[in-house]
């Protein structure tokens, strides 16, 4: 019976060919556009998560405090008020499994015949564990390196590549301003941060080394930015709260409403406002796009209720010899769902080759998940129920007799 039914639907749709795909563009619209908006807000956030992860997972930046000088105050990091043995109080915190401390500065790299200008970082052995950066060849830098300040470089790919070409770059010799240093290793491979910089553009050197050849500080043993990464599964707040506790007594900052001389900043918290904002643009992507699928639902409703319309003297032949009111409500509702099911399989189609043109001619990373093409189908679905049953219902309440007069 229900078979039939099909046959009967597919047979009225061919019938009207032109309307029906109308009335199918409809829904091929609306679904193609919620695949595309969702495609593309979760690429976002998606690529947000992995830039952010790409600075480390469970991390806080301990940074040295400003200053004020007549009136004047300067950022943070430039008072000298962290120190080396700062780091190591730390580091023997609860919940923190590494620090490292950092220095950094920009400078032109020469090897050879060619040369670079890249960031040059200071930091200790841990730096690796911290910023979960291994080393792709080569070997990791060790507390030997830090303790004797070696003169050993770890390059970045992008910079190896400029400056080394094709060749192999490990042993080769490159200077930093007068100061030559031997290539231990080559850092696996980091791409774009979230503001664009190329991670890989780097080089990195024991921070012991960086303080006595490369920056000249007449404030040994201070640090005025330290990178400390936290456990697995702490609580995040918790240990922040520790650090800032340890930091103000090693500072001897007593009276609780003096300030701290130094900033402490979780930049887990700093991904998941990142991620919750992409969730959100998702979100709103998804609801604009989802307008589409309701006007799509209109359209076959208003062509469900004309096909009634015009076929109001078949459904009182059918009610005349016999057909039950069931039946008629069942085939139309059958016709109304097989247009929507149609069309959001197009729009199924239209959705992902959209997604792939906007990725391959704009250089957007999008993500077409299974919950979206599930999603959107769905709901294709459910608004061909919704939107077919009134039109189906009024076909199945037609008065015989009356049906029968229509002209």
């Amino acid at each position: 019976m229900l078979s039939a039914m099909f046959l009967e639907a597919v047979r009225a749709m061919a019938a009207n060919r032109l309307r029906t795909m109308l009335t199918m563009l409809g829904m091929v619209i609306g679904v193609g556009a919620v695949i595309l908006m969702l495609a593309v807000g979760e690429g976002t956030r998606t690529t947000v998560k992995r830039q952010v992860e790409a600075l480390g997972t469970n991390i806080f930046i301990v940074l040295a405090g400003s200053m004020n000088s007549g009136g004047v105050r300067t950022g943070s990091g430039q008072r000298q008020t962290l120190t080396l043995d700062d780091a190591q109080a730390i580091r023997e915190l609860e919940g923190v499994t590494a620090v490292t401390p950092v220095s950094f500065s920009s400078m032109q790299l020469v090897a050879g015949g060619r040369n670079w200008n890249t960031q040059v970082t200071g930091a200790g052995e841990a730096f690796s564990e911290v910023r979960s950066w291994p080393v792709s060849d080569g070997r990791e830098m060790d507390a030997l390196d830090v303790q004797q300040a070696s003169r050993s470089i770890w390059l970045g790919s992008s910079t190896a590549k400029e400056l080394f070409g094709q060749s192999d770059p490990l042993g080769q010799t490159v200077r930093a301003g007068v100061t030559p240093f031997v290539v231990a290793g080559i850092l696996s491979s980091k791409g774009q941060s979230m503001d664009g910089r190329d991670q890989d553009d780097t080089a990195v050197v024991p921070f012991s080394s960086f303080s006595r050849y490369l920056q000249g500080s007449q404030f040994q043993g201070r640090v005025r930015m330290m990178m400390v990464k936290a456990a697995d599964g702490v609580n995040m707040d918790y240990v922040q709260e520790d650090m800032r506790t340890l930091l103000r007594e090693r500072h001897r900052i007593v009276d609780p409403l003096q300030d701290d001389d130094f900033f402490v900043n979780n930049l887990s918290a700093v991904m998941a406002s990142a991620e919750a904002a992409a969730q959100a643009m998702t979100l709103l992507l998804g609801a604009i796009a989802s307008v589409s699928l309701a006007v799509g639902g209109i359209g076959i409703m208003n062509i469900m209720l004309v096909s009634v319309t015009e076929r109001t003297r078949e459904i009182g032949i059918r009610l005349a010899i016999g057909a039950r009111k069931k039946d008629i409500l069942t085939q139309f509702m059958l016709e109304a769902v097989l247009v929507s099911i149609t069309g959001g399989l197009l729009g199924l189609l239209c959705g992902a080759g959209g997604a792939y043109t906007v990725s391959h001619f704009w250089n957007t990373s999008v993500s077409i998940t299974a919950f979206s093409l599930a999603l959107s189908f769905t709901v294709s679905l459910c608004i061909g129920v919704f939107f077919g049953f009134y039109p189906a219902w009024k076909a199945a309440g037609q008065d015989p007799i009356e049906a029968l007069r229509h002209q």
